[in-house]
């Protein structure tokens, strides 16, 4: 519910006066009350980032055994993986 709210207001800030601050939060400009004022709403929009896991993949290999045929081997390795982050304000 809350993504939607946002969602509007943002549809509200294309269709209005919008402004950015410097440290980074947006300000809206909307028509008021009754009378013919503006209202300015402050909005922190959140962080949108990505993270480094490492999982375990698996790895398929040959050695060699004792008997002509190759034993096939299985393993695992570490592989990083990036995941996004969304952090609220």
């Amino acid at each position: 519910m809350r993504i939607l709210t946002i969602a509007t207001m943002f549809a509200v800030a294309a269709a209005s006066a919008c402004t950015k601050t410097d440290d980074g939060k947006v300000v809206i400009e909307r028509p008021g009350d009754v009378k013919v004022t503006t209202t300015k709403d402050t909005l922190s929009l959140p962080r949108v980032g990505t993270t480094t896991d490492t999982i375990n993949t698996p790895t398929i290999g040959t050695k060699k055994d004792t008997i002509i045929v190759d034993k096939p081997v299985v393993g695992t390795k570490k592989t990083a993986v990036k995941r996004p982050t969304v952090s609220r304000p």
